[in-house]
């Protein structure tokens, strides 16, 4: 069973599927993180939506160059989560499947080439609070704990888990 976050799905809504990959970069205690440039409050795992015929794997490596500038390398997966919510930038509402890898980052090669977003390096104790969604708080605490994948809902789920 993967893990939702967020919110509750809602009852006569149809929801389109979008799988999508997402990134935890560390470096010397720090997290390469991305946000939109007109909304930096909005700090989130860089990543993004997978492409007909493309791998999770091409697509990790393809959305962190776009959104931070870097290159990636020893990447391996941590686990996955859903989440139900309207996708403005797609004027839909999305179930979105987000499989999350830890990676290296090896070296920039400039700005994100992605318009609007921005790369920001944040220490690892102060980033998985910042993150814009559970699903990748989650992941970053249970990465910062040195878990390979994050644990399993309590017998008693919170707002934030259904």
């Amino acid at each position: 069973m993967i893990r939702r976050y967020g919110e509750q799905v809602r009852r006569g809504q149809r929801y389109r599927l979008r799988v999508g990959v997402y990134a935890i970069l560390e470096r010397g205690g720090d997290l390469l993180l991305t946000c939109k440039e007109d909304d930096p409050s909005d700090i989130q795992l860089p990543g993004g939506g997978v492409d007909p015929g493309e791998s999770t794997l091409q697509a990790l490596h393809r959305e962190v160059f776009e959104e931070t500038g870097w290159r990636i390398a020893a990447a391996r997966r941590m686990g996955a989560f859903r989440r139900f919510v309207f996708m403005p930038d797609y004027d839909m509402w999305g179930e979105k499947l987000c499989h999350i890898y830890a990676a290296r980052p090896v070296r920039p090669h400039g700005a994100p080439t992605e318009a609007g977003h921005r790369a920001l390096w944040m220490p690892m104790r102060d980033a998985a609070p910042r993150l814009g969604n559970a699903g990748d708080r989650a992941f970053a605490r249970a990465f910062a704990q040195g878990r390979a994948r994050v644990p399993r809902p309590a017998l008693a789920p919170t707002a934030e888990s259904l």
